[in-house]
């Protein structure tokens, strides 16, 4: 292999690497437990859901828990035996928190479950090889835990070009890694060729730090001739961190907030690559990891192959811990790791080191002093922070600063704190940042979730209101229309026809001819009365011709009214209906509370129809109705409200029945809420 140019990060630190403590021996076998705790949540995501029952017997490699989402991975048993127990338990974090899981107590046979291996992986579609590593529970050993099908489904747009193998494990004291390429090297090329395969990158570069001969050598001796490039680092803290191993390997920077699939690079870990080995070859889901236990407390540091969930006190008492001499117990390294709190909680599979240092090891750091800004933290920073004002909005909770401010670029790796001569816990201030930070914005995402869901739904009530509305209002119409149908023959709802006035509702010429008629018939009988009083010859004469003018103007009235056109009934009866749809769109409007002025439109619509109505009598041979007015009872506009309140309540019920995401409480409130409705309505009628 020729030399090749490697780039650098900025920053970095040189602690002290004590790797010699745990990196002399093989890997051993850890004891077989005699119980063992498996956290359903060892992975970044969604925890797995159980699928086994307490009393049930299970197999090693039997699925146990299933992946409950599109980020998530499912769970084996690492041995045969009977689940005691699922709930909370013990959980490795430094608040000694607990957290749920599935309890194996082992019946020592450690049982195999039926596996499925497959010797030639190419002859798998890449769908099905990748559901293989998805069903196998594998999820990133390195630290980070994100599933590794999920990392490997990379989106058309992101094509990878580039797969980066990381063997770096730059912290001090892991040697977990170091062992695992010594002693399985030809394993780890394997689950190399795997990846390259279901990818098809354009280059393959695996990264190891100098500091590893006996690794390098191992992994050179087994890549052969194959087009992997084995690159050589060299030793400095944080290399194997994922952005900063991608600079010195390629001189390419991730965005920031970006991931490398986003400049069509992926990183996987050597004891991933391992791991996708046993599952594709050999049918073995995760069960186990290679963990170094190591620090001066212990009589024997080694690096073990450890079955998940097995105790750490298990772990540390087969290393041969002093209790009396360790200080505090971090799981993972120096830098990175975290406290535990006690020695009940289970190795997971992100748990790559135990570490059980003397007080005089890792002493506790001095008390904190104040900033005195000296940049120190700036300059060994690998993400190119600022971690001196992100400290300072920390303690003024700074959040949208913080996030301008680029907070989680971090990658927590502590050489700000390391070097920091006031001795400021920056890490701890960042993760605390980042906690507050991530529950508000799930906070602020639930509510307007809800917000979401509460527009909805009113949305759905406002438009199952406007049908409501508009099959009433064509009802109403339809109504209207059969009403001033049945005008003809009657008058509208609430009105008696009495005989109609003879003298009424007639055309232009009939009107004058009826003038013309009465006067007549008022002239005669005035001169009739005269000729009463005083009989004289030309009273007689002119009492005679009144009453034969009389008779005329009486037949003229009577031809006319005869000759009378049918046009004008029919336009008497569109009136009628007009009049009927008008009432009804003014009722309606009342109802609905419309406001001044369309009701003000609507009544001199309803006048103008009434004045139609008459002059449409007038022009007809039909006589005119007299109209006489009955009382109507009194509208009980309590009833109207108890009525509409059950309608709705039982509405609002039908609907939240309907949902099958609907809450109880909410179902719990709605029969309440019609049982009221009911309840008050009766009693209303009863009075």
């Amino acid at each position: 292999m020729s030399d090749v140019k490697l780039w650098d990060f900025h920053g970095g630190i040189h602690p002290p690497e004590r790797k010699a403590l745990s990196n002399r021996t093989p890997i051993q076998p850890a004891p077989l437990p005699a119980r063992l705790i498996l956290p359903l949540g060892q992975h970044i995501g969604t925890p797995a859901e159980p699928i086994v029952a307490v009393g049930e017997r299970v197999l090693k490699g039997q699925p146990i828990a299933a992946a409950s989402g599109r980020v998530s991975a499912p769970l084996h048993a690492p041995t045969s035996g009977t689940v005691g127990f699922i709930g909370l338990q013990p959980y490795p974090h430094v608040s000694g928190m607990l957290a749920p899981a599935i309890v194996i107590d082992s019946d020592g046979l450690d049982e195999w479950t039926t596996l499925e291996p497959c010797a030639d992986y190419r002859s798998l579609e890449p769908a099905l090889l990748l559901e293989r590593i998805r069903l196998a529970g594998i999820s990133g050993l390195g630290g980070a835990g994100f599933p590794t099908a999920m990392k490997l489904t990379a989106r058309p747009q992101e094509k990878i070009h580039t797969l980066i193998i990381n063997g770096a494990e730059c912290e001090p004291y892991i040697t977990a890694d170091d062992r695992l390429m010594r002693e399985r090297a030809a394993e780890l090329v394997v689950g190399i060729e795997i990846l390259a395969w279901l990818i098809q990158p354009e280059q393959v570069l695996i990264g190891i730090e100098d500091n590893k001969p006996e690794a390098i050598a191992a992994m050179r001796t087994a890549i052969g001739e194959r087009p992997f490039s084995l690159r050589v680092l060299p030793t400095k803290y944080p290399s194997g961190g994922e952005k900063q191993l991608v600079e010195i390997l390629t001189g390419q920077q991730v965005p920031s907030g970006g991931l490398p699939a986003d400049i069509g690079i992926l990183c996987q870990n050597v004891g991933t690559c391992v791991a996708i080995h046993d599952a594709v070859l050999l049918g073995r889901p995760l069960i186990s990891r290679i963990v170094t236990l190591t620090g001066e407390a212990l009589a024997r540091p080694m690096n073990v192959e450890a079955l998940l969930g097995t105790p750490v006190s298990e772990l540390l008492a087969f290393a041969g811990l002093d209790e009396t001499r360790m200080d505090r117990l971090i799981m993972g390294g120096p830098m990175m790791g975290l406290t535990l709190p006690s020695l009940d909680a289970p190795l997971i599979k992100t748990s790559n080191c135990l570490l059980a240092p003397t007080r005089s090891e890792l002493p506790p750091p001095p008390a904190a002093l104040p900033c005195i800004r000296c940049g120190a933290c700036a300059d060994v920073c690998p993400a190119s922070l600022l971690p001196q004002q992100l400290h300072f909005f920390t303690l003024g909770q700074g959040h949208e600063q913080l996030k301008t401010h680029n907070l989680f670029d971090c990658i927590e790796c502590g050489a700000c704190a390391y070097v920091c001569p006031s001795n400021l816990p920056l890490v701890q201030y960042y993760r605390a940042a980042k906690a507050e930070i991530r529950e508000l914005e799930q906070k602020q995402h639930k509510a307007e979730h809800s917000r979401r869901r509460f527009e909805l739904r009113q949305e759905r009530l406002r438009k199952a209101e406007e049908q409501k509305e508009a099959e009433r209002q064509a009802r109403a119409e339809k109504a209207a229309r059969a009403k001033a149908v049945e005008a003809e023959s009657a008058s509208v709802p609430h009105q008696e026809v009495l005989p109609a006035n003879p003298a009424a509702g007639f055309s232009d010429l009939q009107k004058r001819l009826k003038i013309e008629a009465s006067m007549a018939q008022v002239a005669l009988k005035k001169a009739e009365k005269q000729l009463a009083a005083h009989v004289t010859a030309e009273l007689e004469a002119q009492v005679a011709e009144l009453r034969a003018a009389a008779e005329a103007a009486q037949k003229a009235l009577a031809a006319a009214t005869a000759a009378a056109p049918a046009g004008a009934d029919a336009a008497l009866k569109k009136a009628k209906i007009e009049l009927a749809m008008k009432r009804a769109e003014l009722k309606k409007a009342e109802k609905a509370d419309a406001d001044e002025t369309e009701l003000t439109r609507l009544r001199e619509a309803l006048a103008g129809a009434e004045r139609n109505l008459h002059a449409a009598e007038e022009a007809s041979d039909k006589p005119a109705p007299q109209l006489v007015r009955t009382n109507k009872r009194p509208l009980d506009e309590k009833l109207r409200a108890l009525k509409t309140e059950l309608a709705f309540a039982r509405a609002d019920l039908r609907k939240l029945e309907r949902d099958e995401a609907a809450d109880p409480p909410a179902l719990e409130s709605a029969r309440t809420r019609l049982a009221e409705a009911e309840r008050r309505l009766a009693e209303h009628q009863s009075e």
